[in-house]
């Protein structure tokens, strides 16, 4: 299905790491969404009913990066993408969460996983 709705650049704080300080300091988080379904009932209609509410996309996923803490970056963006396939209008998500913080001692500019999960 060709159709999306893009989501990138959300900016969220959590406490996600294997490291204790992680947790406890805390560090920002940013996930980018892709979410395909078919949009020509939005576009016929011009309702918001008939398409994936990206205010609540992303209140989504920031009720999940900030709240319980995970180890892996794979389990926070797993999570995501799986509340989001819940909606039965979707034929699949890709989540993609980086961590521009993570604690690796060398120059680097991101560290990010990315998921895709699609309806069976």
């Amino acid at each position: 299905m060709p159709d999306r709705i893009t989501l990138t650049g959300l900016r969220v704080f959590g406490r996600h790491g294997v490291f204790e300080h992680e947790k406890r300091d805390g560090q920002d988080f940013v996930v980018d969404i892709v979410a395909w379904l078919d949009l020509a009932p939005a576009a016929a209609s011009d309702d918001l009913t008939q398409t994936l509410h990206y205010g609540e996309l992303a209140q989504l996923a920031a009720d999940i990066v900030g709240g319980e803490p995970y180890d892996l970056i794979e389990s926070v963006a797993g999570r995501i993408a799986d509340e989001v396939l819940k909606d039965s209008r979707l034929s699949a998500v890709e989540v993609t969460v980086h961590k521009p913080s993570a604690p690796i001692p060398l120059n680097f500019q991101d560290v990010a996983v990315t998921v895709h999960r699609e309806r069976v």
